[in-house]
């Protein structure tokens, strides 16, 4: 008898130890095995999201998936709205939905007390509760936002990051609530102040874990071990939430059988998800932005626009900064003009915070999908080469420094390279006199400006306010997004190199028609200028 005939059919581990060229020992060591029929004794599958939300409890810490609509658990978060017993809930999101979607329906419902997110999109409910003191809010980058939960379910308690270092968010200025009757009345509960230490001449801000109660997460396919896989960018927040509560429930478009699922298609192991419940709400777009058909017509072209558009003119020359094959990321505003003017022959990866690389434009109406948007919200396509991934690896290849070049808008930028662009004091949707820039609280830039050093910061705005006032100034005003994160400023008046170790701006470039006179009484601040000055 050979030796194949002496290994079981179930579960053996064969050890050969080699002497000489010629000959062996096979030791076999036999393990206790189930029967396939045992692995079904633990069900997952509920027969409804509102049995399965019945453990929820009042107080809890409730952690929701979604970046935007895209991806968010609509039928678990529309049976717990049906939960009139559960109240005072912390719920943590991206953001908190739009309309009457999403983190919405809990608010409306009076069941929230506080919201721990990133980002507050257009949700003017959520905005007029937290400044009239009706509702806690703690904001947080939206790249340690997702690490928070990620340590969590890893085991781990704390963490340094250089996210927010130097910012509202190391101080703890951004209230979590004022008192009632709004914001003119005081603070109630102030923000958290955070720990800091500097690593290699580097400042760094310590994050504590958040650590949920309950999970509702949205995926594509679960099997009954529970199993999970995503679809495109729903992968999101979903993915690191799933592995971090006590109790995760994940609704699922389609439920499949054991072993139905390809093992390297797993995006979730079935170990860290407790119940699997079918989804039943639709899927909802927050913005859908297409692209005319094929072959259409009309219209002024890109060069055509130039002459009408200062913020054009602005983009045109931020895109002179990119190369071949850049890793880039563009912030909202006069940023998502660039990829209009790229130099011929010159192809960028762009890079999307909620999980894309390789972007590609606005789709046709028959391409349009809701689990394929940008960070904006809005409905996108993928190149050929693009990947997807979930919010950490996204957020761990920006804060890592692996893009090359990030553009944003700002409201206010130093000498020294300090940029404000997310917040106005009293004013959290910024819909104000100030900028075309409007970002609804923190997002993704606190991060995009966290690895200067490895990752090229462009600044592409407008050189002065409506009102006529500078927004290069000698000190930010508005609190602020990075310290001595500005590489370079590009405005329809000029071009500044920023050196962030000095503190001082370099004026490079000047628009046609336009004088270093004139650039001096529009900015507020000294600078030195190129021997070599430039036209824009």
């Amino acid at each position: 008898m050979g030796p194949a005939h002496l290994l079981p059919t179930h579960s053996t581990q064969i050890f050969r130890r080699c002497k000489g060229l010629t000959s062996f020992r096979l030791y076999i060591r036999h393990y206790a095995t189930q029967p396939e029929s045992a692995a079904l004794q633990r069900k997952k599958v509920w027969a409804s999201a509102d049995a399965a939300v019945q453990d929820v409890k009042s107080g809890d810490i409730v952690l929701s998936g979604g970046f935007g609509l895209c991806g968010t658990p609509e039928t678990l978060i529309t049976a717990l709205s049906r939960r009139n017993d559960v109240h005072s809930l912390t719920a943590v999101s991206n953001n908190a939905g739009s309309s009457d979607l999403g983190l919405v329906k809990l608010m409306k419902s009076g069941q929230l007390d506080k919201l721990i997110i990133s980002y507050l999109g257009g949700n003017k409910y959520l905005e007029r509760m937290y400044l009239d003191g009706k509702m806690s809010l703690e904001l947080v980058p939206q790249g340690t936002l997702v690490e928070r939960m990620r340590a969590h379910g890893a085991g781990i308690p704390a963490f340094f990051t250089p996210t927010g270092a130097s910012t509202t968010v190391e101080t703890g200025g951004i209230p979590i609530r004022f008192k009632a009757g709004g914001f003119k009345e005081g603070i109630l509960i102030p923000g958290n102040k955070k720990e800091y230490r500097e690593f290699n001449g580097k400042r760094y801000i310590m994050e504590p874990a958040i650590a949920g109660d309950v999970a509702f997460i949205h995926a594509w396919k679960a099997d009954e071990a529970g199993n999970l896989m995503f679809r495109h960018v729903a992968n999101n927040y979903n993915n690191a939430m799933a592995r971090n509560a006590q109790l995760v429930i994940a609704e699922a478009e389609e439920i499949v059988p054991i072993g139905s699922l390809p093992p390297n298609a797993v995006h979730v192991p079935g170990i860290f998800v407790d119940r699997v419940v079918q989804a039943t709400e639709p899927k909802g777009f927050d913005i859908i932005a297409t692209a005319p058909p094929p072959g259409t017509t009309g219209g002024s072209s890109p060069e055509e626009l130039l002459e009408k558009s200062t913020r054009r003119r602005i983009a045109k020359r931020a895109a002179q900064e990119l190369r071949d094959g850049f890793y880039v990321n563009l912030g909202v505003g006069i940023p998502t003009l660039v990829t209009e003017y790229l130099r011929p022959g010159v192809k960028i990866w762009l890079q999307s915070e909620n999980g894309i690389l390789g972007m590609g434009p606005f789709p046709t109406e028959d391409q349009v999908d809701p689990d394929i948007t940008n960070a904006g919200k809005e409905t996108v396509t993928l190149l050929p080469g693009a990947s997807i991934f979930d919010s950490t690896d996204s957020f761990g290849m920006i804060r890592g420094g692996h893009m090359d070049v990030a553009i944003l808008g700002a409201m206010q930028v130093s000498q020294a390279g300090n940029i404000a662009n997310f917040m106005i004091p009293g004013k959290l949707h910024h819909i104000c006199t100030w900028t075309h820039v409007t970002p609804p609280g923190i997002g993704g830039a606190m991060d995009l400006v966290s690895n200067p050093e490895k990752t090229k910061v462009i600044v592409a705005m407008e050189h002065c306010a409506k009102d006529g006032g500078p927004k290069i100034m000698q000190e930010c005003s508005l609190p602020l997004t990075g310290a001595r994160a500005v590489s370079q400023i590009i405005t329809e008046l000029a071009v500044f190199n920023v050196d962030r170790s000095g503190g001082f701006l370099t004026l490079m470039e000047v628009a046609k028609g336009v004088t270093v006179e004139e650039v001096q009484a529009k900015t507020a601040c000294d600078f030195k200028v190129s021997d070599n000055l430039g036209q824009m």
